[in-house]
């Protein structure tokens, strides 16, 4: 599966304890990532500064779902259950 450009759910919805530009304490579940720009795109896709917890990062179906919502979705309750 490949990602929805435009959909940010795994730059919201996750918790990441690795510094991130502009963000060097990493970021809260459910907080926007700063570097997640107006129309849900990384600002930092491919560049060096990318945590790897981002990098590593692959949609599934089980993950990401049919559908942006959704995606938040599944992605919030992952991490609620493992946080």
């Amino acid at each position: 599966m490949d990602c929805r450009l435009g959909c940010g759910a795994c730059c919201i919805a996750p918790s990441i304890t690795s510094s991130i530009p502009g963000m060097p304490n990493g970021k809260l579940a459910g907080e926007r990532c700063v570097q997640l720009s107006v129309d849900n795109l990384c600002k930092i896709f491919g560049m060096e500064e990318r945590p790897d917890v981002c990098r590593s990062f692959t949609a599934t179906f089980d993950v990401c779902g049919k559908t942006n919502t959704e995606a938040l979705f599944l992605i919030t309750t992952l991490e609620q259950e493992t946080g």
